[in-house]
């Protein structure tokens, strides 16, 4: 029976899976928002939550429990200064799932997964990075 397992195997042993949600998890870190399947983005973000919850938290033992876990110091590093400052006023539901469609090859369901309170900033800064190439391409 399954009472009170709320996330799937995502056909994976546990060692394979914990280095799975790691390897997504840093990849949500550094790249803010990620396109992966919808199952894996549900099983990311609990994960994701609770770094973020040692990120507030802020002590050396939840930066050393974050670093067991991702494995990159960078991550750590980006989490504890970054993300976890943007997120210091909301009380939880940090990320966001965005249901995205059947992939084309399999047609596997799509997500994207971003950070509620970062999504307006990197929209800010892709905005900017746009007007930057439009007004170098016009002076050339």
């Amino acid at each position: 029976m399954r009472h009170r397992k709320k996330t799937g195997k995502l056909q994976r042993n546990a060692s394979q899976r914990k280095a799975l949600l790691s390897g997504l998890a840093c990849a949500l870190i550094r790249e803010r928002k990620i396109r992966t399947t919808l199952a894996r983005a549900k099983a990311l973000r609990p994960v994701a939550e609770k770094l973020v919850t040692f990120g507030k938290r802020g002590d050396v033992h939840a930066r050393r429990q974050a670093v067991a876990f991702l494995r990159q110091k960078e991550a750590v590093k980006k989490l504890f200064e970054e993300i976890a400052p943007a997120c210091a006023d909301r009380q939880g539901g940090y990320c966001r799932i965005v249901k995205l469609g059947p992939r084309f090859s399999d047609s596997a369901p799509m997500a994207l997964i971003e950070w509620v309170d970062l999504a307006v900033e990197a929209g800010a800064e892709e905005e900017e990075e746009a007007e930057e190439v439009a007004e170098a391409t016009a002076d050339s």
